[in-house]
Parts: structure tokens; sequence; C-alpha cells
């Protein structure tokens, strides 16, 4: 028989009719077998000294929360959790079976390859599917090698080191650049950290026309304490987030292209960076829920490199991104569900790594984006 010395709580005997327990003490010492005290363990208090209980221990002392900052987006729709994780299955299901094509190849040089993903495709597929493409490329040449074998000694080398340079969400489509060698890699890694990388969006939201053309809007950016990126007060900036992080800042241009059909695309380079309408954000933002909903064609320019930054900065200016359930863009939109949001990576500007000229990927647009610009 194993033995226990246990020191119980007054209180809590008390509420046991089996056990009498003189008013006058406020614990006693109890033997007990094991069995005994494994069924009571939860009613049990273990403590090595209650001869006082009113002296405070660690377990009653209160402890103060630290003071984070507070989030000015909502949290995630409840409704976004099973279309998120259909919508996960369903890409999951396509990138398994993905491969590049020809078409979906914007540039190539010995250095880097750069292509159009498209949506509904994860990363790690279209890296995946590089070699096979490549392979072909060789079986092409090939065919010149064996009608000039010195070409074959010329041109040999080892498999290329691919690496994504940039990462797109699932559902976005656009511009990602592919380099062949580690140290191309390191180079564009570099520029993307030192934003040396220009880069815009086409997105198509759902919401009350802006009263603005063009705007830029500066927020926070950091994940809350279930772990979901959220819109912080600029003022925030470089405070401590749950799990260690802190708020960073988070800065977006913005241009209206089209609204309801009504509209134009501009040229990139008719975009002046100084936009004297600036939104420095403070609060949480007014949306009126009443409001006539329009379709509206934004072209976006990140000047950081925030993960779901321009979802997030749309969903604060109240045009959630269609079909982006995650951050309360629509799923059905006149008559229609929509299987992703709808997202572009329209281009990308920079030196080149190894050359150093100066040099724009450009993605055509989807078909969503061209039929936003014609008229109803």
């Amino acid at each position: 028989m194993y033995k226990f010395k246990i020191l119980l709580n007054y209180w809590k005997l008390a509420e046991m009719p089996f056990l009498q327990v003189p008013s006058s003490l406020h614990s006693i010492l109890f033997l007990s077998p094991k069995p005994f005290f494994t069924k009571f363990s939860k009613t049990l208090i273990s403590v090595s000294n209650m001869s006082n209980p009113t002296e405070p221990t660690s377990e009653t002392v209160p402890q103060t929360p630290q003071n984070y900052p507070t989030p000015l987006s909502p949290p995630l729709p409840s409704v976004s959790k099973d279309i998120e994780l259909t919508r996960a299955m369903s890409a999951s299901s396509k990138s398994s079976l993905f491969k590049l094509s020809r078409s979906d190849i914007l540039y190539e040089d010995e250095w880097l390859i750069a292509v159009n993903k498209p949506q509904g495709i994860y990363c790690e597929s279209v890296l995946a599917s590089v070699p096979c493409l490549l392979a072909g490329n060789s079986a092409e040449s090939g065919q010149l090698n064996a009608v000039y074998p010195t070409m074959n000694r010329m041109t040999e080398a080892k498999p290329p080191e691919l690496h994504l340079a940039n990462r797109l969400d699932r559902d976005t489509s656009g511009v990602m650049i592919i380099t062949k060698s580690h140290k191309v890699a390191s180079k564009l890694v570099k520029a993307f950290t030192n934003h040396k990388v220009s880069k815009t969006y086409i997105a198509l939201c759902v919401g009350p026309a802006p009263k603005w053309e063009r705007t830029t809007l500066k927020s926070g950016h950091g994940r809350s304490k279930f772990g979901v990126w959220r819109v912080y007060a600029s003022s925030d900036v470089g405070r401590n987030l749950p799990g260690g992080s802190v708020v960073k800042d988070m800065v977006t241009s913005f241009e209206v292209l089209s609204v309801n059909g009504q509209g134009s695309l501009r040229e990139l380079s008719e975009f002046q960076k100084n936009v004297t309408n600036v939104i420095v954000v403070e609060e949480k933002a007014m949306i009126d829920a009443d409001a006539k909903k329009d379709e509206i064609l934004v072209r976006a320019f990140p000047q950081s490199g925030r993960t779901h930054q321009i979802r997030l900065h749309c969903q604060y200016l109240g045009i959630s991104i269609r079909g982006d359930v995650k951050y309360e863009g629509v799923y059905e939109w006149n008559g229609r569900t929509y299987e992703g949001h709808e997202l572009h990576a329209e281009s990308l500007s920079l030196e080149h790594p190894v050359t150093g000229c100066p040099i724009m990927f450009q993605a055509p647009l989807p078909c969503w984006a061209s039929q936003a610009l014609q008229s109803p």
C-alpha cells in the first residue's frame, strides 16, 4: 500500500459527506492507498504549507498580462475556415499534376527564369516542374549537338541549382522568378530584402467606390495572439506581439483603374510615387456595411514586403478582394461563387543580378482583369 501525505483544504473537505472535519481545523493529514488518491486527485490540493490559507501563492497571485497592441482589422470570418480547407485540397490536387508550358515562360537566360504562375497552384509545384521544362529545352538542343558534336562539349554543364526568388500566395497569379544557381539566388534575396525590387499587382475588389483616385496607406503589420495576420496602428510599429514577434511597418500605394467597367489600364510609367493623399492608420476603419457595392479594379504598389499586405490593406479600405474570404471578400457575387481571390502579380522591376542592367518582367492580365475593364 502506497501512502501519500496530502494537505487538504478545509472547504473542499466540507463538501465530502463521508469525511467529518472539525470546524476548528483548516487542514488535516490524510493517508490513503493510491487508488483513492487517483480518484480524488482533482479535488485534492497539494501544498507544502497551508498554515495560513490567506497567504498568497504563485497560483493565487494574478498574472499581469503584457500590454500588447490591439489589431485594427477584424479576425477571420468563421465561414472562411471550411472554404479555405476546400480550396487547399483542390489546389493540392491540381498542383500535383501541374506542368509548366512554354507559354508560361515570360523570360529566360542562363541565370534565371521568370514564369507566369497560374491561380490555385502552389509555388513549390511551379519550382518542381522547371526541371522537366529545362529538359525539354535540352532535348531540342540535342538535335543540334548531333549535327555539331563539338557543341555538346561546349554546352555540357551540371544541373541548375533552382531556387524561388519570390513567393506568391496559392491563389495569387503572376510573375515569379526562379534562379538557376545559389549565387544568383543570394543576390536576388538581398535585392528583395533591401527593397531594390519594384512590384505591381492588379486586384479586383468589391465595395463602395473609393472617393480617391490614388492613395497611399501606411500601417503596422503583425500576427495577433491567434497567429492571424492583422493590421495594426502605424504608431504601434516596433511594439512586441504574442509569440515574440514585433509590429512592422506596411506601406502600399493604390490607384483606381476602373469602377464597374468604366476606366482604362494605365501604363506603369504613369504612376507617380509622390502621392499626396496619404492615410496613416491609427484607428479602426469606419466601413458602411449598407453602402452600395461596386466592382473596383485597382493597381497596388507595395513598398514593403509583408505577408498578405495587399489583401489586408484592401480589407482595411473597405474594398476587400473578390473571393478573398479570409479577409472579408465576397464568396458569392452576382450569382457566381469564386474559388480563389482575384489578385495578380503584374510586374517585377529590378537590376539583373549578373549583368546589372535594368529589367522588367510583366505578366499578361488574367481574364477577370480584362473583363473588369469592359463596360457591362
